[in-house]
């Protein structure tokens, strides 16, 4: 299905804003945030306009909620209008950071089905972290035709696909096909479950990758904490309160130095 990014407005901020200084491509309502959120909030404070665009911010058929997605639903509380919830999360966390939002019209994947016959293309956690499905080859064009109508920017920043979330994949395929100036982040929590996550990452794929440490202000770090804590409903995926969460996310930045980005080695 083509969409036309003229039909889908900024959620918050300036919606006459025609030029930012960087775009986070975040697959999920919750991903750019947790992953990039000090980095965010350190180009806002020195004056940069910075849009998160999150790509599978859209509805779900209401009849085609698989046992699976509603599984989650519950997990998260959210038993009714959940991704409305979930976009609500996400205005909140990133007007802490003072950054833009732009919510795409893709479902989540675990929205995803095959139309003719009705059937889910993923139905448990193995599969959202496995490969893509076969059906949905033609999502990673309709990503892409999203991401060339997004407002001029001077850096584009997709996930490396650390997790190996499918939706994150997409992201990352998409971005490559629209541009080779692209910035890659590591994503969080991922990259700390395993000890060289990100690395193995990187070694596999096609392109020579080097890594930038972005040095982080305690206010940053702070700032990326309250923001990834807006996202009531995800924390019990990741952690087990408030509490843990500032412990995790403030060990990780001493871990790395900071936030890592990966450039293209020119």
């Amino acid at each position: 299905m083509p969409y036309n990014l003229a039909d889908y407005t900024l959620s918050r901020g300036s919606t006459s804003l025609t030029h930012y200084h960087a775009i986070y491509l975040s697959p999920h309502l919750d991903d750019a945030v947790l992953s990039c959120g000090g980095q965010i909030h350190q180009r806002t404070q020195r004056g940069e306009r910075v849009l998160i665009a999150t790509v599978t911010a859209g509805n779900p058929s209401a009849e085609m909620v698989s046992a699976y997605a509603q599984s989650l639903h519950n997990r998260w509380e959210l038993l009714t209008e959940a991704v409305e919830g979930r976009r609500q999360e996400d205005i909140r966390a990133a007007a802490i950071l003072n950054a833009d939002t732009l919510h795409w019209p893709i479902p989540d994947c675990i929205y995803r089905y095959h139309e003719p016959s009705g059937t889910p293309y993923y139905t448990s956690d193995e599969e959202i972290f496995g490969e893509i499905h076969l059906g949905e080859r033609g999502v990673v064009q309709e990503i892409a035709q999203l991401i060339e109508q997004l407002p001029s920017h001077e850096t584009l920043l997709a996930p490396l696909g650390v997790g190996h979330h499918v939706d994150h994949l997409l992201t990352r395929t998409a971005a490559e096909i629209t541009t080779t100036q692209l910035t890659y982040y590591e994503e969080y929590p991922y990259a700390q479950e395993v000890d060289g996550a990100t690395e193995q990452v990187v070694s596999r794929l096609p392109i020579q990758l080097t890594p930038r440490i972005i040095s982080l202000h305690e206010m940053d770090v702070s700032a990326r904490i309250e923001s990834i804590a807006q996202y009531e409903s995800q924390l019990s995926t990741f952690f087990t309160g408030r509490d843990d969460l500032a412990c995790q996310v403030s060990s990780f930045v001493q871990k790395v130095d900071g936030e890592r980005t990966w450039q293209r080695v020119k």
